[in-house]
């Protein structure tokens, strides 16, 4: 008994759709299937849910042409793939009817937004089944109320509540294939709640561990993981196999083909994931598991993000001052501000920010609340910083490995603003300046890969 989820770029045409039916076909074990919206047929294509977005715009701005313009285009785009795949059936009608219905949603609901969002997954699932039907497979459109998927009342970042999985156990029970919307789950009071973007994955993996399932196959359009990024390093090394804790790292540090958060409840389940090419889908793609049966290098992957800003604060004897670290934080909180990293020093701390948090408004407040809590000798923000992350559960069996990386960065002249390592020996972030980080994740790279 399997889950396979399909990402919008395998879902976005009538041909694409047929690949899947073919890949459900291939295996009777591939009982439960969650789909996302359509994705982008092209490059300059747009994505169903970017459509949603601009729909649900139009509609809290009362803009009656644009209103029309967003329905007759999203409707239009199913209907293209409603024509492709060769429907007759008035399953078009009821999409259609789900579109224009959107716009009379009141906007004082703070669960609209998450409405139009989801309908993207909703509509596409209700299309997909059909499809499915009409081929002969027999099979049902499951609705996230009757999956069970049951979350908390948190719009755009959705928790499943705990006893959400005793409700999806009973999916085993279902003979049919089952086409589940992902993205998305309902709240106690029936009211639709989004995961964050990219949720897809959160709800194959919450079905994967529901219904306790053999394997949670992700489907998207890459051979699985790769060692970088292909579109910085050139061919870079196929890994066949994960655990949990090295994707875990790699998805948070920039590796975009599985949502983080996704990991968590197959993890807790115990149950292996795989992810495969829907255009390719007899690569064996990547495994990731609890434990790995491969060994021996210490690093499986290097991954890179952009985007980040260092609060540096100085003081003398900071490191006598009882509460210090407390009273930084505190400012932090109270300014609703998240931070990634926070590297010390005896005198001085930096604190690793995403530069989105720390807007002109933001910054300034935040530089005046210390000054005056803290009273320090120095504080101020550097911007335009990247984390280049080495990820390897073997990395602590091996000496060298820090050395290894910074040599190779030393050589191309790139300087090291900070570095960071947890205590688990997991991982080893580099902190670098935004212009150099391509060319130290290239460097990095040729020192343990080619």
């Amino acid at each position: 008994m399997k889950v396979a989820k399909f990402g919008g770029s395998s879902l976005a045409s009538a041909a694409q759709i047929r690949r899947v039916l073919e890949i459900v076909r291939a295996d009777k074990r591939r009982k439960f299937i969650i789909v996302s919206a359509p994705g982008k047929r092209t490059s300059a294509d747009t994505k169903v849910t970017d459509a949603l977005i601009a729909y649900y715009k139009s509609c809290k701005a009362h803009d009656e042409q644009s209103i029309k313009s967003s329905q007759q285009w999203i409707i239009q785009r199913f209907k293209t793939i409603y024509d492709e795949l060769g429907l007759t059936s008035d399953i078009l009608s009821t999409i259609t009817q789900n579109i224009i219905g959107l716009a009379t949603l009141s906007q004082s609901n703070p669960f609209t937004y998450d409405t139009f969002l989801a309908a993207g997954e909703n509509n596409n699932a209700l299309l997909i089944a059909d499809y499915f039907s009409s081929e002969g497979i027999h099979s049902r459109y499951i609705h996230p109320s009757d999956a069970g998927i049951f979350v908390s009342s948190d719009p755009g970042n959705a928790r499943l509540l705990p006893e959400a999985n005793e409700h999806i156990k009973y999916l085993n029970e279902l003979d049919e294939v089952l086409i589940i919307p992902g993205f998305f789950g309902v709240t106690n009071e029936n009211e639709v709640c989004t995961f964050s973007r990219g949720g897809s994955d959160i709800t194959g993996s919450i079905i994967a561990a529901g219904v306790k399932a053999e394997l949670y196959e992700n489907f998207t359009d890459v051979d699985g993981i790769f060692a970088a990024h292909p579109g910085i390093v050139k061919a870079p090394v196929h890994v066949k196999e994960l655990t949990y804790r090295e994707m875990r790292e790699l998805a948070y540090s920039g590796f975009s083909v599985l949502h983080d958060e996704a990991l968590l409840p197959v993890f807790r389940a115990h149950v292996p994931l795989v992810i495969k090419n829907t255009n390719n889908p007899t690569h064996p793609g990547t495994k990731i598991v609890i434990s790995r049966e491969t060994k021996g290098a210490p690093v499986v992957g290097i991954a890179s993000s952009s985007g980040f800003s260092s609060l540096y604060i100085s003081k003398y004897l900071m490191n006598r001052e009882i509460g210090f670290g407390r009273k930084v934080l505190s400012v932090l909180e109270k300014l609703a501000i998240r931070f990634e990293h926070m590297p010390t020093g005896i005198d001085d701390m930096s604190i690793i920010i995403r530069s989105r948090y720390l807007t002109p408004p933001v910054s300034k407040a935040l530089i005046a609340n210390l000054t005056e809590s803290l009273h320090p000798d120095e504080a101020y923000i550097n911007r335009d910083f990247s984390i280049i992350t080495l990820v390897g559960e073997d990395m602590k069996e091996h000496i060298g490995v820090t050395a290894k990386a910074t040599a190779a960065l030393s050589k191309k002249g790139i300087n090291i603003a900070m570095l960071s390592q947890g205590s688990s020996e997991v991982s080893v972030m580099f902190i670098v300046k935004e212009k150099d980080e391509r060319e130290a994740l290239r460097a990095i790279y040729s020192a343990f890969f080619d």
